[in-house]
């Protein structure tokens, strides 16, 4: 491990502790190694900045935390209050002392439903001129899920929050539980059919699930983000860097299966066919992925597609989409139109803000162009619906698994969209670790908390309504930043950050209650250092965790046996961020980490022993256990690795189709930028062939994988 740099740490005042600690702002953390570290001044000041409070002196801070204490008073009614079905809650209502007050609660259907002031007598506060009484009153344990609204009037005022009931747990189906599925996991940009316009797409996504289940009996297929990227090149190649999270990128469209199509004229249609050629030619191919000129070939196909005339009743879908997605799609497509305009030269100041009166004369001025980028994602969520309708048509009980990416690019269309309630001058990372030393910064800006609670959650909420609109379950990633976030200030190296602390009983509730109403469960990626507490709570939430088997060991890095894993998991061998396992079997993560200057201090000699003592350890378990014998060869290891994981009580197993397939090359190397082409890699076999969607469950080592599995379970 490479020695962490030296940050001057200036000690906190007491009163920057306080408002610190009043605000979720860590003070001090433990390393990954047990020492208690204390954070700078500078950073604990910085995130206090970012959350719209001054802490630039004592007295500042002094000054910030009375004001925090009377905000609470200030407000007739709180904006948001997150409780659980079947629980009352007592929630504040804040007048001029001895002022009446009328409350009313409104549920989601229209119907009134009754409130009652609670007796407890509450000492009134003095907030600047004026003396603030507090009213208590009980929301009823027996609330129906949903946003409901609760409103206060007195004298001269008015207000209103939400009452938002979350689900004790999120569902899981019984059929999950009781059969404990299988599934695959892909990168589908990765994984190309004779269709594909050189990159695998929502069409590819529907035949997998399909095909999976009906020639293996997988029942989900778990895939990368889908979210929107830059709507013209350059387009960022990793899917968890996104402009959007609410949106979904229209290179997964497959221009072909848009209905308009088959009404355009046959010229029209011959020189569609004829542009397909073009990418169609890159699927044979084992060359990396090139997003830029993929999406130059699609988009010009789309543009034509968006012109030609759609039916009265197809009209009429597209309005209730726009409706249904309201001003987030309105904003959405006007960042795509005015950066198309742009194309990477610097926005004029006066569009900063998507409120602002140049912005809203701009949209109109260039209707039709937002209204093109509004059409894509009709189309994009077309066809995602289409691919989940085809899983369960095919009867697998759970379908597409969407992923949901931590955050967004700081230059993308939610940064600019929800400015409001994202902390500027701030980035999220980790602390160092065995593994970096430096720490890291992810370069995404966090959720400011409490502005994100100021408007009630909605932004969050809308954005996981997206996502589990059209899919059976949802992965979360870096599940631990709905609990704390490492905020790195600007200008500050990724070690001189902070802790901060969010709602995790209202960000897991929403997720628990969007989830629940959409019929989708939930799992956590809940790997790394990750608290006891934090896996109880969500165990308690019905949230499912992650179990990779190379990272479940003991202290003394000796393998974790199936049988001790955790019931709650998705569990697999491996993920999109670690090599796929024939290249860890040959060491081949050793030798890239070496030509990447990866390995810190030590010598590729050692770490070459080290990966091999690694392998021997699991290949020992595997010899004892019989399941593999001893003229094993790579396929047999890497069948018995996954005999190994559905050994475990795991409720599922995901098997990655890099692995199937034998493919050597990492999609993701952690830790690298432009030294590795990241989320580039299509799926090749274990000789660099390329393997296409049409041939996959055909292919020999496939096939071999997917007996010993259906062996494994009978």
């Amino acid at each position: 491990m490479i020695d962490a740099p030296k940050v001057e740490r200036e000690a906190p005042s007491p009163a920057l502790v306080d408002l610190a600690r009043a605000c979720g702002v860590s003070v001090e953390y433990y390393a990954i190694d047990g020492t208690l570290i204390q954070c700078s001044a500078a950073a604990i000041r910085a995130a206090l900045t970012a959350m719209g409070l001054d802490a630039s002196s004592d007295a500042a801070c002094e000054g910030s935390l009375t004001t925090l204490e009377d905000e609470a008073w200030t407000k007739l009614v709180p904006p948001v209050t997150v409780v659980r079905q079947g629980e009352a809650h007592e929630i504040p209502v804040h007048v001029i002392d001895g002022d009446p007050v009328d409350v009313s609660l409104r549920l989601e259907t229209g119907e009134e439903h009754e409130v009652q002031q609670i007796d407890r007598w509450v000492p009134p506060r003095a907030v600047g001129s004026q003396t603030m009484g507090r009213a208590t009153f009980e929301i009823p344990a027996d609330l129906p899920l949903g946003w409901h609204v609760i409103e206060a009037a007195t004298t001269g005022r008015r207000a209103r929050g939400y009452v938002v009931v979350t689900p004790q747990q999120v569902t899981i189906p019984a059929e999950v539980r009781e059969r404990r599925p299988w599934g695959l996991t892909v990168q589908l940009y990765s994984l190309r059919s004779a269709r594909s316009w050189g990159i695998g797409d929502l069409a590819d996504l529907a035949d997998l699930c399909a095909l999976g289940k009906a020639r293996a009996d997988a029942e989900f297929v778990l895939i990368n983000p889908l979210h929107a990227s830059e709507p013209v090149p350059p387009i960022s190649n990793s899917p968890y860097l996104p402009s959007s999270k609410r949106f979904m990128s229209p290179l997964y469209i497959r221009v072909e299966d848009i209905p308009e199509v088959a009404y355009l004229p046959s010229q029209q249609r011959a020189l569609l066919a004829w542009e397909a050629e073009k990418p169609q030619r890159l699927n044979d191919s084992d060359e990396l992925l090139d997003r830029d000129a993929i999406w130059r070939l699609k988009s010009a196909a789309l543009e034509e597609v968006f012109r030609a005339p759609r039916s009265a009743g197809r009209d009429a879908l597209f309005e209730a989409f726009c409706l249904r997605e309201g001003a987030a799609l309105e904003d959405f497509a006007t960042w795509c139109a005015i950066a198309e305009a742009h194309r990477g030269l610097p926005w004029p100041v006066e569009f900063d803000s998507p409120t602002s009166p140049a912005v809203a004369a701009w949209r109109d001025e260039h209707a039709h162009r937002v209204l093109y980028y509004a059409w894509l994602q009709w189309i994009c969520d077309e066809q995602l619906e289409r691919a989940q309708s085809a899983a369960i048509r095919a009867g697998m009980s759970v379908g597409v698994m969407i992923d949901l990416a931590v955050g967004v690019h700081p230059e993308g269309a939610d940064s600019w969209a929800f400015q409001r309630v994202l902390a500027q001058g701030m980035s999220m990372g980790a602390p160092p670790d065995f593994y970096n030393a430096l720490g890291q910064n992810w370069s995404i800006p966090p959720w400011q908390p409490r502005a994100l609670e100021a408007a009630a959650y909605l932004p969050f909420r809308d954005m996981v309504r997206a996502a589990v609109r059209n899919a059976g379950s949802l992965r979360i990633d870096h599940v631990l930043g709905m609990f704390r976030q490492w905020w790195v200030p600007s200008g500050h190296i990724p070690v001189d950050g902070v802790y901060v602390y969010v709602d995790h009983e209202a960000l897991i509730g929403i997720i628990a209650l969007e989830a629940e109403r959409a019929g989708a469960f939930v799992i956590g990626e809940d790997l790394g250092t990750v608290e006891p507490w934090v896996r109880e709570y969500l165990h308690s939430r019905g949230v499912l965790g992650t179990s990779i088997t190379w990272f479940e060991r003991h202290d003394d890095g000796a393998p974790r046996l199936p049988e001790h894993y955790r019931a709650d998991t998705l569990a697999a061998v491996t993920t999109h961020d670690l090599p796929p396992t024939a290249a860890y079997l040959a060491g081949d993560q050793v030798r890239l980490r070496e030509e990447l200057g990866m390995l810190g201090g030590g010598s590729v000699e050692d770490a070459q022993a080290e990966a091999a003592r690694e392998r021997q350890a699991f290949i020992d378990i595997m010899l004892e256990r019989g399941w593999i014998l001893g003229d094993y060869n790579e396929e047999d290891l890497i069948a018995g690795l996954h005999r190994w994981v559905l050994e475990s009580p795991a409720m599922l197993t995901g098997v990655a189709v890099t692995d199937a397939v034998g493919e050597r090359r990492a999609q993701n190397m952690p830790g690298t930028d432009v030294e590795y082409p990241n989320w580039c890699v299509p799926i090749t076999d274990g000789n660099g062939v390329p393997v296409l969607l049409d041939d996959l469950f055909d292919h020999p080592r496939v096939r071999r994988l997917f007996r010993a599995i259906k062996a494994t379970r009978a």
